[in-house]
């Protein structure tokens, strides 16, 4: 075999795709989220969720347990995220693939799923990924356009790149649907960047 093919192959093999089960799929549809429950129960308590402690055994083991049944489980793959950014690796110990491919999994598994996407460009954000996560976020956006935090992670990305018009617009946009974090807004002021939202309302003249 050539040797690109055996390269190829190697990576595909770090990251097997997901491969739908008896039990679980896609974390929205109706049908495939009936076993959510008593995956949720077992593996994915809220001690899971807040990586105080595992339930059946590691915590990266039952947050993988999880993903590994419902790929595009948001607050796991969050979960996910933060631990492998705790604990400052790519693979959580009893996890069976690193951080980065339990979201390409979802990804490849439900290609439209926003919510998906924008939790890994946050994630690619604080590993200082920058041009990865602003991909992903935009990608997510594209489906979400309401997802504040979305816009708030992509006009962090923007001001690390100096992108100022774009980083003020999607300041704009993620405070004007509520988001409530002021560090972007902080830090457009800080370079002098920061300008208020023209009001959109009519004026009305006396």
């Amino acid at each position: 075999m050539p040797a690109y093919l055996i390269l190829l192959v190697a990576l595909a093999s770090d990251c097997p795709p997901y491969s739908k089960g008896a039990t679980g799929g896609d974390y929205y549809d109706l049908e495939d989220a009936k076993g959510l429950n008593v995956v949720e129960t077992f593996h994915f308590g809220p001690q899971v969720e807040a990586l105080q402690r595992g339930m059946s055994g590691s915590i990266g083991g039952d947050i993988g347990y999880t993903l590994e049944h419902f790929p595009n489980h948001p607050r796991a793959l969050s979960a996910m995220a933060r631990l492998g950014l705790r604990i400052k690796k790519d693979q959580a110990p009893g996890a069976r693939h690193s951080v980065e491919c339990y979201f390409q999994r979802a990804i490849d598994f439900v290609p439209k799923d926003g919510a998906a996407r924008a939790l890994f460009g946050a994630y690619l954000l604080s590993l200082r990924r920058d041009a990865d996560a602003i991909e992903q976020l935009q990608a997510a956006l594209q489906v979400q356009p309401g997802n504040a935090a979305a816009w708030y992670n992509l006009g962090l990305a923007k001001v690390r790149q100096k992108e100022w018009p774009a980083a003020l617009e999607a300041a704009h946009k993620a405070y004007g649907l509520g988001f409530p974090l002021p560090g972007l807004r902080q830090q457009l002021k800080a370079a002098r960047e920061w300008r208020e939202a023209e009001s959109l309302d009519p004026v009305v003249a006396h």
